[in-house]
């Protein structure tokens, strides 16, 4: 869930410790001070002023700042941070109730100290399934951290603690030795023993330092997504597990045996086990693609052949920026984490409800595994509203489908069952219609790049057009009566109604559409002259335009005030994303036409006020 989402749902108070370390680092001149400026100049510089919107802009100038300060929180040598925030990032965690949380919480402690035992054993064992190699690696590391974390006792009769400086120089260690992040954290509870807390005490720990918010009115936790992924930056995770799991699934499983073998997990599970295990031990997502899953020895030309491949044909995307691997690599990394800050579904939100509803038709034991594989705590969990809210897209319910799962599944619906079956399913969900309302916004404000990438090629000349379709199509889904027979009655060839919205008895709505690039429409006197003859137009042929509208991807402020002034035209301004919004919004109510009388209270329409209208 967005930060500004989350941050609508709670009070002051549930705000409060967030908002007093985002201050904290804003007081230490962080490096784009001036941007952060220029947002608050607007209020008198205090947060607890700022709105959500402008307070997740701030955060999204701090990151950096940010991730260093939950670093240095890491080092206290009781800290457990690093536990806590490996649950907080995996992919279905990012809102869970105070019981859930403390059960993983406990479970993870459970499975922590089960694994430190086995792991002992062997390291000390002569026979283990360790290779000598990787048991001098470990024995090597553990020596180290233990030498930094007792030496200020033994030589200063000082509290044992490991150092911002120590704690460089062995994160430096881990990294040219390979190790996983798993297997750190069980060298690290070696030396440094688990202390047990209690949930409250968690809670307070995480609400403190700024990483959870906590709601004590439905007792939920929530870590916003921008927060999700400074977390995983600090625990050395490179992509979300959704993304990882995407890649192995790609790979031969002699590849995923050969990373097994290097990280001692064991090759002999099932492959689905195995990716699993991959994914759990927190092992580098680009050590995997550069090391571990090719041969010893294998050349570094055939390494990026196969990296290409895994890319361009695998995962289909095309011209990835580099020419190294490690370039072409980081390209990967930034992709996905532009995927994941998008907030485009791949289909309609209809689309996505309408697959999650055959899957529970013809998979119903594969809703069980989604529970698993996200650690969702919730039952009813095939919505599409509920799974966007943890960030769940459809693509990424489809990559925990088997291959036979996703072949049975694609030949019951009608999807293609050769080449990619994931994009094929896809496809056949894929709702034109509410997919156009969906990006409504972008036709409005002429994003060619954009809408292409939301899988909607428009040519530029038609744009105009298509927006007028839409915004009828969306006056239509409101339950008002779309007139086209009347426009084209009333329409010469000097003056052309976009829009006739008939409300019987003689009584009409004028709407105009407008799509433009740049922010902020602001033609009046071109518009005033539009409508003004528009409405002597349909009163010479006896009826009575009670309303006009402009739809625009948004106005200046000047327009607006202009529109305010010129009370002839009796026009209202609507801004593509607020028309949008309010669709949405009144498809969860029980009206069967939307009440126009809320159209006529403003110039400018707002969709806060109008939402609450409706849902009354």
């Amino acid at each position: 869930m967005k930060l500004e989402k989350i941050l609508d749902q709670l009070n002051s108070f549930e705000k409060n410790s967030f908002l007093k370390t985002i201050s904290s680092l804003i007081d230490h001149t962080p490096k784009k001070a001036k941007e952060i400026e220029a947002i608050l100049s607007e209020t008198d510089k205090d947060l607890k002023n700022v709105d959500n919107i402008n307070i997740a802009k701030v955060f999204g100038l701090l990151e950096e700042e940010f991730s260093s300060y939950v670093r240095s929180e890491m080092f206290e040598a009781e800290s457990q941070l690093n536990i806590l925030i490996d649950i907080l990032v995996r992919d279905g965690n990012c809102i869970m109730s105070r019981e859930w949380l403390n059960e993983l919480y406990e479970k993870e402690i459970k499975t922590i100290q089960q694994k430190i035992k086995k792991f002992e054993i062997e390291l000390e064992d002569e026979k283990s399934n360790i290779s000598e190699r990787r048991k001098r690696d470990y024995i090597i590391f553990k020596e180290c951290l233990k030498t930094a974390y007792f030496n200020d006792q033994l030589l200063r009769n000082q509290e044992c603690k490991v150092s911002s400086d120590e704690q460089s120089v062995l994160f430096t260690l881990s990294r040219t030795m390979g190790l996983s992040q798993e297997e750190i954290k069980l060298i690290n509870y070696l030396i440094i023993k688990i202390k047990k807390e209690n949930i409250e005490s968690i809670i307070n720990e995480l609400k403190n330092i700024g990483i959870v918010f906590y709601s004590k009115k439905n007792l939920n936790v929530y870590v916003a997504d921008e927060i999700v992924r400074v977390l995983r930056k600090v625990r050395g995770k490179e992509v979300a597990d959704k993304y990882y799991r995407r890649i192995l699934k790609l790979l031969r499983e002699p590849q995923i045996n050969l990373i097994a073998k290097n990280h001692n997990i064991n090759w002999k599970d099932s492959l689905d086990q195995k990716i699993k295990s991959i994914i759990n031990e927190g092992i580098g997502f680009s050590d995997v693609l550069i090391n571990d899953m090719h041969k010893e020895g294998t050349k570094i030309s055939d390494k990026k052949i196969a990296i290409n491949n895994l890319i361009e044909d695998g995962l289909k995307i095309s011209k990835l920026k580099g020419v190294t691997i490690e370039d072409k690599l980081t390209s990967l990394i930034e992709y996905f984490e532009q995927v994941e800050r998008d907030d485009k579904v791949g289909i309609s939100i209809d689309g996505y409800e309408n697959l999650l509803s055959d899957i529970d038709q013809f998979l119903p034991n594969f809703k069980k595994n989604i529970i698993e594989t996200f650690e969702l705590q919730e039952d009813d969990i095939m919505k599409s509203s509920y799974l966007l809210d943890y960030n769940l897209k459809p693509i990424d319910i489809l990559d925990l489908m088997s291959e036979n799962n996703l072949k049975e599944f694609a030949e019951k619906v009608g999807a293609k069952t050769r080449g990619n079956i994931s994009l094929n399913i896809l496809e056949r969900y894929k709702d034109s219609e509410n997919l156009y309302i969906e990006n409504y916004h972008l036709i409005a404000s002429r994003d060619l790049s954009q809408l292409k990438e939301n899988g909607l090629n428009i040519k530029e000349v038609d744009l105009g057009i298509k927006f007028e379709d839409i915004t009828k199509l969306i006056f239509t889904k409101l339950g008002f009566k779309v007139d086209e027979k009347l426009r084209k009655g009333l329409n010469t060839t000097k003056d052309k109604i976009d829009i006739i919205i008939n409300l019987s008895n003689n009584r009409l709505i004028i709407i105009e559409c407008k799509t433009i690039k740049e922010p902020g429409y602001d033609k009046f006197s071109s518009i005033s002259r539009q409508i003004k003859s528009y409405i002597k137009l349909a009163e010479s042929n006896n009826f009575v335009v009670i309303k006009s509208l402009l739809i625009a991807p948004d106005f200046s402020a000047d327009f607006e005030k202009k529109c305010r002034e010129e009370y002839e035209l009796n026009l209202s301004l609507i801004t593509a994303d607020t028309l949008k919004n309010i669709l949405s919004g009144f498809k969860n109510t029980s009206l069967k036409e939307f009440p126009y009388q809320l159209l006529m209270k403003d110039v400018l329409i707002k969709e806060d006020w109008v939402l609450k209208a409706i849902n009354k």
